[in-house]
């Protein structure tokens, strides 16, 4: 053998582990506990604000186009339908804004199935986490976007003439409840994201089933004026329920009837499409 290969052999020999040495090295050091379900989700919904830090244009559905929609609303129907924009602003922005939130959350069913596409769900799947905690985590992200929708409509309707008369109280538990509403309501577009392969297929599908929901509601005028058909589907409808509720609360009533309507409905969402979407997400 020659001198170099002598050499060369010696110092494999020599920087080789032992085996001796990693059996001690990895048997002392304790493997990091599992982290718990909150803990999981908490830090999956700080991925999904990183991605709005990154791409900062994903803000423009809660900032622009709710300023859009109070503004427009307001100077093309008021006049008309109440005779003054003060006097219209006052029925319209509680409405108006669970029209929005609720129309936005949709977006959680298109960011869903862009993940999935990008195989990013594949790596979630083997961690040793909280099953649903990507799902959770997804939906608390997006509940600070429906906040700062709700603080931008209600500043644009306060300068334009809103005056709740429920106070900060009546329009924080307004705001409470529409949150609680659309992180349950959400549950429905991660169900689309899973099931669906494209995500302009989950767009289509979101637009087919929220613009009738809210739509055909009372988020624009009192149902009263409507067919009678047609009242029966608006006055049974989730986004009637809620918009009636989160509109009395602001203006310092107590609306047991529609409170508890809307808190079933959100039940009913989380119980119902939350166990369809994780039995996708097991079986994808």
């Amino acid at each position: 053998m020659s001198t170099a290969a002598t050499r060369e052999a010696e110092d494999l020999t020599f920087t080789a582990p032992k085996t001796e040495s990693l059996a001690a090295l990895l048997v002392a050091r304790e493997r990091p506990p599992r982290p718990s379900a909150l803990a999981a989700s908490v830090t999956f919904g700080w991925r999904a604000m990183l991605k709005i830090k990154h791409v900062p244009e994903q803000l423009f559905d809660v900032t622009a186009f709710p300023i859009m929609m109070v503004l427009m609303y307001t100077y093309l129907f008021g006049g008309a339908l109440a005779g003054s924009v003060d006097a219209y602003i006052q029925f319209l922005l509680p409405g108006i804004l669970v029209m929005s939130v609720v129309m936005i959350t949709m977006y959680t069913g298109v960011a869903i199935n862009t993940d999935i596409d990008k195989g990013v769900f594949d790596r979630f799947r083997t961690l040793p986490i909280w099953r649903p905690a990507p799902m959770v985590g997804y939906l608390l992200g997006d509940a600070v976007r429906y906040v700062m929708a709700s603080v931008v409509m209600l500043t644009v309707g306060m300068i334009i003439g809103y005056r709740p008369e429920g106070g900060p109280m009546g329009v924080l538990l307004g705001v409470v409840l529409l949150l609680v509403f659309s992180f349950a309501f959400s549950w429905i577009w991660t169900m689309f994201g899973l099931m669906l392969r494209t995500e302009k297929s989950v767009m289509g599908v979101s637009m087919m089933v929220i613009f009738p929901l809210t739509f055909l509601s009372n988020v624009f005028v009192e149902p009263k004026t409507m067919p009678g058909w047609l009242q029966a589907f608006v006055n049974n409808s989730p986004v009637t329920h809620l918009a009636t509720a989160v509109r009395e609360l602001m203006a310092g009533n107590w609306p047991t009837a529609d409170i508890a309507w809307t808190l079933g409905w959100a039940a009913l969402f989380v119980v119902g499409f939350g166990a369809i979407t994780m039995r996708l997400y097991n079986r994808r």
